[in-house]
Order: C-alpha cells, then sequence, then structure tokens
C-alpha cells in the first residue's frame, strides 16, 4: 500500500459551437481537478479513458500523462487541466482511470468516477 491518496473531480460542459447534431457530432469539454489528499508526492504517467454515447458505442483511450504533460502532484497540491471528447448522440458516459507513480517507483491507479455528457435540456 502506498501513502498516495489522490481524488479526481470532473466537470463536464457542452460545447455548441463546435458540435453538429446534423452530423451527429457533440462535443464536450471537462475539467479534471486532482487533488492529492495523500501524504505523499505523485506523477501521473498514464490515462485510460472509456466514452460510451447513448447507443452504447464505447471508445477507450489510453495514453501517457494529460494534454502532454505527467504532472507531479505534492501532497496538499492539485492539478487541474481541460480536455474534449466528441460523441455521436447528445448524451453520453465517461470513466476510466490514472496511473501514478510515487517516487520510490510504487505505481497505482485512480479510478476516475463515471461522470454523464449531456447537451442541457435533452430528456434522456
Amino acid at each position: 500500500m502506498t501513502d498516495a491518496l489522490l481524488t479526481v473531480v470532473a466537470e463536464p460542459r457542452f460545447i455548441p459551437r463546435e458540435s453538429d447534431p446534423a452530423v451527429k457530432r457533440f462535443v464536450f469539454a471537462y475539467t479534471i481537478t486532482i487533488l492529492n489528499v495523500g501524504g505523499v508526492p505523485a506523477t501521473l504517467r498514464n490515462r485510460h479513458w472509456v466514452i460510451t454515447n447513448a447507443n452504447g458505442q464505447r471508445q477507450e483511450v489510453r495514453g501517457r500523462g494529460v494534454v502532454g504533460e505527467e504532472p507531479r502532484i505534492e501532497p496538499g497540491a492539485s492539478h487541474r487541466y481541460t480536455s474534449a471528447a466528441v460523441i455521436e448522440t447528445p448524451v453520453g458516459t465517461m470513466h476510466g482511470d490514472y496511473e501514478f507513480e510515487t517516487d520510490d517507483g510504487k505505481r497505482f491507479l485512480v479510478p476516475i468516477a463515471p461522470f454523464s455528457l449531456s447537451v442541457p435540456n435533452v430528456v434522456h
């Protein structure tokens, strides 16, 4: 077990100016805040997202870091970034995990709870 403890908060929002419902293109930005509430620094090494639209179609995204960075988050500090997802329906969900590494080389996963991607005022 590690003394690292991180929490993830997601804030999604619909981006109408980049979306085009006529061609089934719905763009959502999401701002992620990662808080280090543990006792040791941790560096975000990898990300894994599962993006599901209302038709049940899943996209999986894996890669190094987030938005081109591998942030090191000190105890009591946070890291915030914004990215985007494109789906074919006005409603969907995202969830996943981040892989972190402590300074002594221990790696661990931090789950990202599911959150909704939803065009405002859409009945679902």
